[in-house]
């Protein structure tokens, strides 16, 4: 399989950066055009690119099976220290796997943002792997960036 970068810089710095650009602007135009419609749009467009990033993953991974999340996709989400994971299961039909610390809601919170940290982050997770395989399904009920002690990821293959 691939071994795969998220590119020059991690995803953690990249978060970073945006979050920095974006969190003005969605506080302007919820300023201008209301909380909830902007937050549903932001989160909206967030997802879009979240799906078109699966997908590309996807490519560069060589495939889009169980193993070539847990073997590609993983590694790239832990770069740079990003998140501590406990891999509990992973095998043809499920990944299961806990998030037991997340820097990328420490990040958030140390820049005042925690409030945007999930529609900036977590939102994009469902979608990703809707794009990185529409045939893999996340259930996830919890997160540390809404306070959990850590996230649960339970990604299942499903039929067509």
């Amino acid at each position: 399989m691939a071994k795969v970068k998220a590119g020059p810089m991690s995803l953690l710095e990249r978060r970073e950066i945006e979050a920095q650009i974006a969190a003005p602007l969605v506080k302007a135009f919820m300023d201008e055009f209301g909380r909830e419609r902007t937050l549903k749009t932001v989160e909206r467009v967030i997802q879009k690119l979240a799906k078109r990033k699966g997908a590309e993953l996807a490519k560069l991974a060589g495939g889009n099976s169980l193993k070539h999340f847990a073997n590609v996709v993983l590694p790239v989400w832990r770069e740079g220290g990003a998140l501590d994971i406990e891999t509990m299961e992973a095998n043809d039909q499920r990944c299961s796997f806990n998030v037991t610390r997340c820097k990328y809601a420490e990040m958030y919170q140390q820049l005042g943002l925690q409030k945007f940290g999930c529609l900036f982050s977590c939102c994009r997770d469902f979608a990703f792997i809707s794009g990185f395989n529409p045939r893999l399904k996340l259930k996830r009920t919890q997160t540390i960036m809404e306070g959990a002690r850590f996230c649960d990821f339970r990604i299942v293959r499903g039929r067509k």
